[in-house]
């Protein structure tokens, strides 16, 4: 299995995390292929900017879902998820939807703790996105400032243990996951320190591909995630202009 773990955020280094957690958590024989957007933020924080790595993560499936069997979109709030879904024909996983699944299935409500206030709305409307509402019990962020994004996990590695501790015994939380990519392979390190099961985003959303190539679902070819009919462009990238408008010859 070849899977893709596309950052689209602009961070060398925590592209490097994410993959290493990736790495950890796949099996045997599957391949993890790690990239990092060409352009936009250094990580995604506001509703605009996950438009704006929706729209890069759309370019960089393009120009790279020909050579691998499922891609992960590995950032939490899950930018372009959907519109990927529609335009390519292998299982496109979202980091979030799949660490709050893989949750759900550990206990009734789960909480997301993150290490940053300006991640809270955008990560609410991804849960609300995924009709998970009510599965979470909360999202609780650091409120603080952080030195540097590629070492926030350790810089506030204490504070992010008490505050998903808080959730479990304030909130009513079940499972906590440690969301964010910067965060990417924390919830292995401290999981003997929080009072229930903690998901890492990545493991989930790397067991989640895997089990998606393994059962080889076809792609819709009716409902709300068929490929969309061609439709002319202008000015956009070339390899995603070619599927939008089916110049790439695939069904």
């Amino acid at each position: 299995m070849r899977i893709l773990v596309l950052n689209p955020n602009t961070s060398e280094s925590i592209t490097a995390r994410l993959a290493a957690s990736a790495q950890k958590a796949a099996a045997p024989g599957t391949v993890i292929i790690p990239l990092t957007a060409p352009r936009g933020v250094p990580y995604i924080a506001t509703r605009a900017e996950a438009q704006i790595g929706g729209a890069i993560a759309l370019e960089m499936l393009a120009e790279h879902h020909r050579n691998v069997d499922a891609a992960i979109i590995a950032a939490f709030g899950d930018p372009g998820l959907f519109g990927a879904r529609e335009l390519f024909d292998l299982p496109v996983i979202g980091m979030a939807e799949a660490s709050m699944l893989t949750a759900c299935m550990l206990g009734r409500r789960f909480a997301v703790v993150t290490f940053a206030r300006a991640l809270g709305a955008w990560y609410q409307d991804c849960v609300d996105m995924h009709g998970l509402g009510g599965r979470c019990a909360g999202i609780r962020m650091l409120d603080e400032s952080f030195v540097s994004v590629s070492d926030v996990q350790e810089e506030k590695e204490e504070l992010l243990v008490e505050l998903a501790n808080r959730a479990v015994t304030e909130d009513g939380a079940d499972v906590v996951i440690l969301g964010g990519a910067p965060l990417a392979g924390l919830a292995d390190k401290v999981k003997d320190r929080i009072l229930v099961p903690v998901v890492d985003q990545m493991a989930a959303a790397v067991k989640q591909a895997e089990a998606l190539i393994a059962l080889d679902a076809r792609k819709a070819v009716a409902g709300t995630f068929r490929r969309p009919d061609a439709k002319p462009t202008i000015g956009i990238a070339d390899a995603l202009a070619f599927r939008i408008e089916h110049r790439d010859k695939s069904p």
